[in-house]
């Protein structure tokens, strides 16, 4: 018997966008494939993404940001879209990646419009690359992937909502969807009418308008009808719209972190925290388990993985009469690796290091160097940042120091290649084979004084998790890079210090027209990741441990704590817009007779709301957060939505002149609100299960 959960699997993932460089063996493994799969005789159906020619009776399937042109490639294979691709991940070193949701919206309606039958999102729930499970490489510690649900688990509106509004109104449409098959029309350029259409009377429709910039009004079954550019409405009876997908009638809200203060109100942590210990990694080769080889290695195949550091280690002799290391005379080290960073000591000092990116993961270092009368030691700690996850022949690429490494004289350009000397390996760093990450190490003790801003040092502290129920963060600004552990969990990497460039963000982005990536980018010119996620049930009550590896240079006593909140909620709605979908009515007559609504709910069950912002009925401008008047204002918006949302978890307020006045008649009007919630105090007596509607 076949578990109901288990109602599909999938062999292989978007092989079909990287297979033409394996020429005919391609064709052979995905044969194979497909043939080991249906063996097992599961009971369920087997899909592939990506995939065209997918052997039946594999399901091939559309991964991607739309998928609405997608065709499987057999008539009887239902037409799958197995990733929404509902933002994208961020790399460290790079502006972060946003989605509108407007534009979300419109690829799962007109998905559904041209005979869509399944949708998954990725992501639907953004996550944490905990430990070093972060790929890539360089993709960040956070893969919050701009998901309906944040990497917190917060509602990131109106996303969430406006999403669930569009699926709504596909679920209205069911009956039609399934019965027929649907049949599109031209309404002009850019314009498209799509029916489901049953002998019975079953009737479905959707409106397309793929433009890119112009707004158009069609004639569709004898009425008049507005599609802004770039969007779908669907009509679950042919005559009524119930959602336009660039119309979004569900609230916004503007999540932020708040530092938590220790009991002197303070949120160092030096304060937050309750003392430091400190342990210094040393530099080189330190363990029992090291090896020699003659010449250089890669790194991923030497390591298998098991850490993200390989050292490389290597005497040589000065011994006077060598032309370009001669006294006065300037030495340079040129190391080249494949990545993805690389610190070079000289005499056990730090000398210079470098590091790749996402798009060029490859390093090139060349720092000037002083070397002593007799024995020098050059030592090499190479790190990867994840794993390369993609791509043709991707298991060859490789990382590590792979060469040249030389001394190149300066002045007379003379140069030595130390590439097939004898070098000495180690796999890791003392710290991973002691185990401080654990926090129960004897090695560790109290230190006098705490160091700071020094490479390769492992610290060691004890703290009270913060109190409440919301999400907690760590906010590692003062840190270069490296990782951290709460309990012994690894939170992940942390690199505060890579900074994303100051070109390609825009105060607003416009969602019309086909998405890519570096179409709507945020957090230029600041750290890619400043805040790291720590999961409440890895916190104890009382007592925490949190040990740190800063590899290049940073400061502990600058890090704090955060949780995560919901700042405001807010919506904007016009007096055209249409009504809410939870009060959807099939018969016209009385529909017309319903009014649009501006709902709020705070977005947990023990909240209320406790202010409105800003409240405007007229032609307020700006977004959720930066909301203002625009000429025409009414009076009473502000009192009004007061009297119907103060102390309530949730409320309701038509958007009419009934309601607050007219201001300006003849004028077409929308009512914009933003309010801010808190936590029900659990000895007051509040309706905070209720909803108050006007």
């Amino acid at each position: 018997m076949v578990n109901p959960v288990d109602t599909m699997h999938k062999i292989e993932n978007e092989y079909g966008d990287i297979d033409a460089p394996y020429g005919k063996s391609a064709k052979t493994y995905i044969s194979w494939a497909a043939s080991m799969a249906v063996s097992l005789d599961t009971g369920v159906p087997w899909v592939m993404c990506q995939q065209t020619d997918a052997p039946n009776p594999i399901i091939n399937a559309c991964n991607g940001f739309y998928c609405d042109q997608f065709s499987p490639n057999a008539n009887n294979k239902p037409k799958m879209w197995t990733e929404n691709w509902s933002g994208w991940f961020s790399s460290f070193g790079d502006p972060v990646p946003h989605r509108p949701t407007e534009d979300t919206a419109f690829s799962t309606a007109r998905f559904y419009q041209l005979g869509g039958s399944f949708m998954n999102y990725y992501m639907y729930h953004g996550g944490t690359n905990f430990g070093r499970t972060s790929g890539g490489p360089f993709i960040t510690t956070s893969y919050d992937y701009d998901a309906p649900i944040d990497e917190y688990g917060l509602l990131r509106q109106p996303k969430w909502g406006h999403l669930k509004d569009v699926h709504n109104a596909v679920k209205l449409c069911e009956e039609a969807l399934v019965a027929t098959d649907p049949k599109t029309n031209s309404l002009g350029p850019s314009l498209e009418a799509t029916v489901y259409k049953t002998e019975s009377g079953l009737c479905a429709a959707f409106l397309a308008n793929v433009d890119a910039q112009s707004d158009a009004t069609v004639n569709f079954s004898g009425s008049s009808y507005h599609l802004p550019a770039w969007s779908v409405s669907i009509l679950p009876d042919c005559k009524t719209v119930a959602i336009n997908t660039a119309k979004i009638n569900s609230a916004a809200t503007i999540s932020k972190f708040v530092p938590q203060l220790s009991q002197d109100d303070t949120t160092t942590a030096d304060a937050l925290f309750s003392g430091w210990s400190w342990i210094n990694e040393p530099v080189g080769i330190s363990s029992n388990s090291a090896f020699t080889k003659q010449g250089l290695q890669e790194q991923i195949n030497t390591t298998a993985d098991e850490s993200d550091y390989l050292w490389y280690s290597l005497s040589i002799e000065k011994k006077g009469d060598e032309p370009f290391l001669q006294d006065g005379s300037q030495t340079v080290l040129h190391v080249k690796s494949l990545g993805h960073g690389l610190y070079a000591f000289i005499n056990g000092q730090l000398a210079g290091s470098a590091k790749g990116s996402y798009s060029d993961p490859s390093v090139s270092l060349d720092v000037p160097i002083n070397l002593v009368s007799g024995e020098n030691k050059i030592d090499l700690l190479s790190l990867t940042v994840g794993l390369q996850n993609y791509g043709a022949f991707y298991d060859t690429k490789g990382a590590g120091i792979t060469g040249p490494v030389q001394l190149k004289g300066v002045q007379n350009q003379s140069t030595i290649d130390l590439s097939s000397k004898l070098w000495t390996y180690q796999i890791g760093l003392r710290g991973e084979e002691l185990g401080l990450s654990t926090g129960s190490s004897s090695e560790w003790t109290s230190q006098p004084t705490l160091p700071k801003n020094q490479p390769l040092v492992w610290y060691k502290t004890t703290f009270d998790a913060p109190t409440g129920s919301s999400p907690v963060a760590i906010d590692f600004s003062g840190m270069g890079k490296g990782q951290a552990w709460i309990n012994g969990q690894s939170i992940g990497r942390y690199w505060p210090r890579r900074v994303a460039s100051n070109a390609g963000c825009t105060e607003s982005c416009n969602y019309r027209g086909s998405f890519s990536p570096s179409r709507c980018l945020k957090n230029c010119g600041q750290p890619t990741q400043q805040f790291y996620h720590v999961p409440r049930s890895w916190l104890q009550p009382g007592s925490n441990t949190m040990v740190l590896f800063e590899e290049m240079r940073g400061d502990p006593t600058q890090i704090s704590f955060s949780t995560r909140e919901t700042g405001s909620i807010c919506s904007h709605i016009s007096e055209t817009h249409p009504i809410p979908l939870n009060t959807w009515i099939s018969d016209e007559e009385t529909r017309k007779r319903a009014r649009p609504t501006l709902s709020l709910d705070c977005p947990l069950h023990n909240q209320v709301i406790s202010e409105i912002k800003f409240a405007s009925f007229g032609t307020p401008r700006g977004v959720c957060g930066s909301f203002i008047h625009g000429e025409c204002s009414s009076k009473e918006a502000l009192s009004t939505v007061e009297k119907a949302c103060i102390g309530l978890r949730s409320c309701s307020v038509v958007v009419s002149a009934d309601t607050f006045g007219d201001p300006c008649r003849g004028i077409a009007k929308s009512l914009a609100v933003e309010a801010s919630c808190k936590w029900l105090d659990p000895h007051q007596d509040a309706h905070n299960g209720s909803n108050r509607s006007l």
